[in-house]
């Protein structure tokens, strides 16, 4: 299959499919005499991997060591395990982060009269990160 058609068939762009061969996600498929790439079966499996792997906010990184492993049918689960672990300590790092954000913005904005005046608890909350420049 061509790359339009690889493309259409997993959802991921022409350009991405260009990217993931040149760093080395996915292998280079075969070319006919013209120069022209001809993907396989492996490829769209591959392909669709990554393409999961990502939505499921693996890191390319990440995605690379599952595909070493052997990839999808191939990858000792042990290994597998420990790289999604990782993964989700990092995901609910996130989370924890949010929350705190979550909370700090709504106690904020709960402080905030909505009046047409000149101090307002959610600009003083921005603006108070903000270190002055301090000159030399």
């Amino acid at each position: 299959m061509t790359i339009g058609e690889l493309s259409r068939c997993t959802g991921v762009n022409i350009e991405t499919i260009r990217y993931y061969e040149r760093i080395g996600m996915l292998s280079a498929p075969p070319r006919t005499s013209g120069g022209r790439r001809v993907y396989r079966a492996d490829h769209i499996r591959t392909l669709s991997f990554i393409r999961r792997g990502r939505e499921l906010g693996f890191s390319p990184e990440e995605v690379r060591a599952l595909l070493k492993l052997g990839g999808p049918g191939k990858a000792p689960c042990g290994e597998v395990r420990e790289i999604a672990a990782h993964h989700l300590k990092r995901i609910r790092a996130k989370m924890a982060d949010l929350a705190r954000l979550e909370q700090l913005l709504a106690a904020t904005i709960e402080q905030c009269s909505g009046e047409n005046v000149p101090e307002c608890p959610v600009i003083d909350i921005l603006d108070e990160a903000a270190e002055p420049c301090q000159s030399v």
